[in-house]
């Protein structure tokens, strides 16, 4: 039985008394699957709350997508058991309708899970609803078979290959499905690969890209018969990539290598704090092509990868992530010396960012001419948070306390000038005669 034909069914109801009390069973019936699927639903919604489940495969409510599944069920449950009395065209027109809400509500929940958030992802979902129910009240009017046809109607030939604007529907269709299940598919192995902690970030890095590269090139294996076309192509595509490769993306495919070459390695891993091209920063992302270095100042550079691995990198934290800090400062000839040393070591051990291994130490530099240079050096094991506001607490307590010890600070260099003026000259040239 077609769903044009229940549609016929459900409007001559009106014209038989039987078929109206059919009618009102079925109603019924789907007015109790409708109750029950909220009842689970809410039950569900209830007991999981906003814990983490390891089976969740997407974005958003997940009790949006219980609903009309588990609606979809019993309603179809008891279409089963009633067509064996009499026809049910209002639950089959319902399961139809049914069908149609839990895939779209099921896409939307996937879809938000594989594409960012933004005018993308909802014009996507927009599309993806209008084209369904647009399908479905085609399919329930029986005017599918006349649409499908006049698409079929418009073609042209393209070598041997009859190309028509259904064929082209219909591979749209089939490469956005193939490529929306594919990248789900890579971004749930990814969250189980980022989510495990026993292996290092730059390795899990790799994995998922590697992933989400392997899962694109399956897809791509998998749209292209659906289309229709020979996956011979793919050697003429490969051979024009090949030539691309070789003029005009050398640079960028020497990116993508190296990017690649930095995650395999460990030369430099996100966390890093990396001095490299006149940048100074902390490595916030290592992507495919290049690597995002954050200042102190919350400047963020965007390095190609290529860079990294031609030109030298320091990267202060490679095997450790003590970083020593130095601090100068200059005390004058009068003051103790010893006491200006002790001052500057009790400030720095005194902060808190400041480690007791190795332990902070003072040395002095240089006798200068107007005083004494003294150096603090202080270790410390979190040098993404800078080192200015480090700098400028020990500054401040070292000045508050060499005024209580009674250490001065060496008198600002004065440059002292003679300038000539006429009646220097003036004086000058009597005194000569």
């Amino acid at each position: 039985m077609t769903a044009a034909t229940d549609l016929d069914l459900l409007f001559s109801a009106f014209d038989s008394a039987q078929l109206a009390r059919d009618t009102l069973i079925q109603v019924a019936v789907l007015a109790g699957t409708f109750g029950l699927a909220w009842f689970i639903a809410r039950s569900l919604r209830a007991r999981l709350g906003g814990r983490k489940v390891r089976w969740k495969f997407g974005e958003g409510g997940f009790n949006r997508v219980i609903f009309p599944l588990a609606a979809l069920a019993f309603t179809w449950g008891a279409m089963l058991v009633l067509r064996r009395y009499a026809p049910v065209p209002f639950l089959n027109l319902a399961v139809t309708l049914l069908i149609a809400f839990s895939l779209i509500r099921a896409l939307v929940y996937v879809l938000r899970f594989v594409l960012p958030e933004g005018a993308f992802l909802r014009g996507s979902e927009r599309t993806i609803a209008w084209t369904m129910w647009v399908g479905v009240l085609l399919y329930v009017t029986g005017l599918l078979p006349e649409v499908t046809g006049a698409l079929d109607s418009v073609s042209f030939d393209l070598g041997k290959q009859r190309i028509s604007l259904l064929l082209i529907l219909k591979a749209a269709v089939a490469v956005a499905v193939t490529l929306a299940v594919s990248m789900w598919f890579a971004r749930v192995l990814e969250g189980r690969v980022m989510a495990n902690d026993d292996v290092q970030m730059s390795t899990r890095v790799v994995v998922s890209k590697f992933i989400r590269a392997i899962a694109l090139f399956v897809a791509i294996l998998i749209a292209l018969p659906l289309v229709g076309l020979d996956l011979t192509a793919l050697t003429v595509f490969g051979g024009a990539l090949g030539v691309g490769l070789g003029f005009g993306l050398q640079k960028i495919a020497s990116n993508y290598v190296s990017g690649y070459i930095i995650l395999l390695d460990h030369s430099i891993r996100i966390g890093d704090l990396v001095t490299v091209d006149n940048r100074h920063g902390e490595v916030r992302e290592i992507a495919a092509r290049y690597t995002v270095v954050k200042s102190g100042d919350g400047t963020e550079s965007i390095i190609p990868n290529e860079t990294l691995i031609t030109q030298s990198v320091t990267n202060h934290s490679y095997s450790d992530r003590k970083f020593a800090v130095k601090v100068p400062v200059s005390v004058g000839y009068d003051s103790d010396i010893d006491a200006a040393m002790d001052v500057l070591l009790q400030a720095a051990r005194a902060h808190p960012r400041v480690i007791a291994d190795p332990a902070p130490g003072v040395s002095i530099n240089r006798l200068a001419e107007t005083g004494i240079e003294l150096e603090l050096t202080a270790w410390i094991n979190d040098p993404e948070n800078g080192q200015g506001g480090l700098r400028s607490d020990i500054l401040r307590t070292v000045l508050g306390r060499f005024r209580e010890r009674g250490v001065v600070l060496p008198p600002p260099p004065r440059e002292i000038r003679f300038l000539a003026t006429p009646e220097t000259q003036i004086s000058t040239t009597g005194s000569n005669t």
